[in-house]
């Protein structure tokens, strides 16, 4: 045989040999094989954490045979999958459950969801369930069973989900990324899986709508509005006093909104709680309404309580500001949206800091050098309708001459 047949026969071969291997690695519903030999009419892949179902429904009895398959599974992990007919969250689900026990069994069983803060304990489910087992092969868990539904549950809402197991309990899952889109809808009957990865088009776009809306309102406006007064006054009035207001309330009223939006979402969706992201979206809206209040309140600046309101003006702003941006940044993590909008809020961060950093030397040299000879910053009546007493805008001597 010469050399260049030769050589075409080896390639040939080795490309066969890749091809086989690569087929027989995919995990997918086409190719994969349980080693039981048991087999499945129909499969999906599920749209989230790389796991797939597979399931033969029977139509006399409506009986559904499944196969939930997650490849990656360690020892250290749990997995499960349910129906929920109550709606596509975690709360009300009915799940089968998989992980290694403390004596180092893979043991599969049912549990049905009915609080937020479960520990996965076996229990029974609203339908009947037989033939539950699960097994573990080179890191792919799966679990088998075979469920009796009710014709209300031919179509209807599938949950999934993997965590970590410490000292042989089943632990809580991340809420973020993949884990938050593990939910979609399936038909038994014609074979369908369909979702928008943990929520329906509605709910996403009302999640993005909330991030978008608080994002703009606390995380931008609200710092504008503050750097506005602190550093626009020395340059412009009363124009600075105008912008600050326009800044603020509109990014109060912005910000309302995405609070209001955003307690929607959680009436929607009881089963789903993000604590810390709510109680400090509650603690914005309380201290931003307190500024709103605070306003009409507001004494002259001769009073001599001014000075404790302007003490209480500038600590709550300050604080809802730096508040803020730790809940959007909290939000980023709930949302997951792509990077680059991280990285957008990010770099409108850093800009706005560099404004800080250039701003607030030069405001104090502008104001010291004027201090220094002998002038006032403003004129006297302009000062006394709109200062707040800051960077040293305002005189003693000023304050008497208001109306």
């Amino acid at each position: 045989m010469d050399r260049p047949k030769s050589a075409k026969i080896s390639l040939l071969a080795v490309w066969t040999t890749l091809l086989v291997l690569s087929v027989n690695g995919q995990s997918d519903c086409n190719t994969h094989r349980f080693t039981n030999n048991q087999a499945f009419t129909q499969c999906s892949p599920l749209s989230a954490l790389g796991s797939f179902l597979h399931w033969t429904f029977n139509e006399q009895n409506r009986t559904v045979s499944i196969a939930y398959r997650h490849p990656g599974t360690s020892a250290s992990s749990w997995i499960a999958w349910g129906l929920n007919p109550s709606g596509p969250q975690m709360l009300g689900t009915q799940a089968l459950v998989a992980y290694t026990n403390s004596s180092g069994q893979f043991q599969g069983y049912a549990s049905p969801i009915t609080q937020i803060a479960t520990r996965l304990e076996p229990g029974n489910l609203s339908f009947r369930v037989s033939r539950i087992s699960a097994t573990m092969v080179n890191g792919e868990a799966t679990i088998f069973a075979t469920l009796e539904l009710p014709a209300s549950m031919i179509t209807v809402n599938q949950v999934w989900q993997t965590g970590p197991v410490a000292n042989g309990v089943p632990q809580a899952h991340l809420i973020s990324g993949d884990n938050m889109r593990a939910i979609s809808t399936i038909d038994f009957r014609s074979g369908q899986s369909s979702g928008t990865g943990g929520a329906s088009g509605d709910r996403l776009k009302k999640r993005n709508t909330h991030g978008i809306l608080n994002a703009v309102s606390w995380g931008v406006l609200m710092p504008l509005g503050a750097m506005t007064a602190r550093y626009m006054k020395v340059f412009t009035q009363p124009a600075w006093f105008y912008l600050h207001i326009a800044f603020q309330v509109s990014g109060y009223v912005i910000g309302v909104s995405g609070w209001a939006t955003g307690i929607k979402l959680g009436n929607d969706t009881p089963g789903t709680s993000y604590s810390t992201h709510r109680n400090l979206g509650i603690a914005l809206f309380t201290f931003a309404t307190l500024q709103v209040f605070a306003l009409l309140l507001r004494p002259k600046p001769d009073h001599k309580y001014r000075i404790y309101w302007n003490v209480y003006h500038h600590s709550v702003g300050y604080t809802t500001i730096i508040l803020s941006i730790i809940n959007i940044f909290k939000g980023f993590d709930i949302l997951d949206p792509a990077e680059k909008w991280r990285w957008a809020y990010i770099g409108i961060l850093i800009f706005l800091g560099a404004c800080v950093l250039i701003l607030e030397p030069l405001t104090w040299f502008i104001v010291l050098r004027r201090k220094s000879r002998g002038g006032n910053t403003v004129a006297a009546p302009v000062a006394n309708k709109y200062s707040n007493g800051v960077n040293g805008t305002t005189t003693t001597g000023q304050h008497h001459q208001e109306a």
